[in-house]
């Protein structure tokens, strides 16, 4: 089962994150296999965020993973967005063929009601790094949905989303992640 895991940083935490960053990297190592995609959403140079999207077995492994990260832990994050995902692109994001480097990278989140949107893979997916729907635990609902794209700027990312179908949309600046 893929999970969409989206921790938000607390206002001021930078420091803290910086401190915990060996801890956050050596926890991430354990689910090496098991990654999707990952990296930070970013507000200028600074973190604001950290995307995980990770496959585990079930629901209750997907809420260790988010909750026993060290970050959490130590108080960096102000909130978590965890959600079943459907990988509808079929690869991880080190698979993307237009590479970790060039170009504007954004994560673009939709938060759904009513019917479902966006359950097929846009036409112009060449630009698309990780793509599919936000669902309810068991999967038999549809939330909304997460995109990590790359684009020249976070409108024309936003155009992946089906417009009016969300009741809410937001694009962060977002980066490739992991150890370099």
């Amino acid at each position: 089962m893929e999970f969409f895991c989206y921790h938000r940083d607390r206002s001021g935490s930078a420091a803290l994150r910086e401190e915990l960053l060996e801890r956050h990297w050596s926890y991430m190592d354990r689910y090496s296999e098991e990654l999707i995609a990952r990296g930070p959403t970013m507000a200028g140079d600074t973190p604001s965020g950290s995307v995980h999207i990770v496959d585990l077995p079930d629901p209750a492994a997907a809420r260790a993973f988010a909750f026993d990260e060290p970050n959490y832990q130590a108080g960096v994050y102000r909130d978590v967005l965890l959600r079943r995902w459907r990988n509808l692109l079929g690869r991880t994001m080190w698979d993307f063929p237009g590479g970790e480097e060039g170009g504007n990278r954004y994560l673009v989140l939709g938060l759904g009601e009513g019917q479902a949107a966006d359950l097929t893979v846009p036409p112009d997916k060449d630009e698309l790094i990780a793509y599919g729907p936000l669902l309810s635990d068991d999967g038999a609902v549809w939330l909304g949905t997460a995109a990590l794209v790359r684009a020249p700027d976070a409108d024309t990312a936003c155009a992946v989303l089906t417009p009016g179908r969300y009741a809410e949309t937001a694009v962060h600046n977002w980066q490739f992640g992991g150890r370099g």
